[in-house]
């Protein structure tokens, strides 16, 4: 491998990543350039300066990511109403390409020849950290130490960081024994009792949510306004996509909605026990539904139905910036120009209810002719007699040979 002079590390300033920090000071020889992201996680960024600072970091990038996660990564997924394997709504998938992409651009504006993470050998993020990282910059170099260390336990990374003079935050009070990542789109609990697959997860694991049973009694009603496919304002009030996401996930949450615990498959190939709560998604992908219902010509809808799945897991299994998710992409955005509308919820209890949609000018829906009354002459019952007909020719033909 050729001398490695500048690496580019995406950087929380926790335990891992701070020893990565230092790892990649003593073996490689390397300057270390540090990347912090918020990207709605819910804790501060800002004290990871003073750590990478102390750790003798000259290049310090924090950067406020919540906007460009939410209208460039969230909204055009949820265009495609992206679901992996029935449940899972991708909160930790969705936000790996952003992070691979200002690896890569901080890497080339300061002129590193890696970049390096802190995901371990057992995960679906290594993957998608550097096909996406591969994707945008083929000649780029990729350190993973959790692939090349020894420090495989938290307590040898305790001494590690105790040996190399590394400050670690120790926490007052009783730690988490779950491990957690968090953004706008959800917060994902691994790890401690939920890898026994028949353990029912703590209700004090729950960060963002009420439990439905302590919901309030009453419903919450909340109008969602749409724009070629993408939520435009709550209630009336116009909002940036972050903006949509933070409130979501407040009045959502607290009407006890979000609440996921599956088992799911790898890309790498083991199945994982995971909880998520995805307060903001569970309601935008009913919604999304509901105003597509509405909008969208039959067979379109149906068409996306179909590719939704594989759209899903090329995201899951962290191909974002490959060819395929392109023209998907353009393919899905192209079918939203017409999802125009109003959507009316009820949460209630852990429960996302849709109780009316409208669109002024893009509805599909004539209750001339869905009407169970007089409908005047717009719809010939009569002419339903032939379509059967036409329609059972096949069937009658392998009837026949049957009998």
């Amino acid at each position: 491998m050729s001398k490695i002079n500048k690496v580019v590390l995406a950087y929380s300033g926790g335990l891992d990543t701070s020893v990565i920090l230092k790892w990649l000071q003593d073996k490689y020889d390397a300057e270390v350039v540090t990347f912090t992201a918020d990207l709605g996680q819910g804790e501060e960024v800002e004290p990871a300066r003073a750590k990478a600072k102390a750790l003798g970091i000259k290049e310090i990038f924090i950067e406020d990511l919540r906007e460009e996660f939410a209208r460039d990564y969230v909204f055009p997924m949820f265009r495609a109403n992206a679901i992996y394997e029935g449940e899972y709504l991708l909160g930790t998938s969705i936000a790996r390409p952003l992070i691979a992409k200002r690896l890569v651009e901080i890497a080339r504006e300061t002129g590193a020849e890696a970049v390096a993470h802190g995901a371990t050998g057992k995960g679906n993020d290594q993957v998608r950290f550097e096909l996406g990282a591969y994707a945008l910059n083929p000649g780029i170099k990729v350190i993973a130490p959790w692939r090349e260390w020894d420090l495989l336990s938290r307590q040898k990374l305790l001494d590690y960081a105790e040996k190399h003079g590394i400050p670690v935050e120790m926490k007052q009070g009783k730690k988490s024994p779950y491990s957690m990542d968090a953004n706008l789109l959800h917060i994902s609990y691994e790890g401690g009792i939920l890898e026994d697959p028949w353990a029912e997860a703590e209700e004090s694991m729950w960060r963002w949510s009420v439990s439905p049973e302590a919901a309030p009694d009453e419903p919450t009603y909340i109008e969602l306004t749409y724009e070629h496919g993408d939520i435009v304002a709550i209630n009336g009030e116009r909002m940036s996509p972050a903006q949509v996401m933070t409130y979501l996930n407040k009045v959502a949450g607290d009407n006890g909605i979000g609440r996921l615990d599956i088992v799911e498959n790898r890309y790498v190939g083991m199945k994982s026990r995971g909880c998520y709560e995805t307060p903001a998604g569970t309601v935008m992908l009913k919604a999304h539904r509901a105003i597509e219902s509405l909008t969208l010509d039959r067979e379109a809808a149906h068409l996306k139905d179909e590719l939704m799945p594989r759209y899903a897991k090329i995201i899951y299994n962290g191909y974002w910036w490959a060819p395929e998710r392109v023209m998907l992409q353009a393919m899905i955005d192209e079918s939203q120009k017409t999802v125009n509308g109003q959507v009316r919820l009820k949460l209630y209890k852990g429960n996302v209810i849709v109780v009316g949609r409208a669109s002024e000018s893009d509805s599909l829906f004539d209750e001339s002719i869905a009407t169970f009354e007089d409908d005047a002459g717009a719809y010939d019952q009569k002419d339903a007699e032939g379509f059967i007909k036409l329609n059972a020719l096949r069937l009658k033909i392998a009837g026949s040979k049957k009998r």
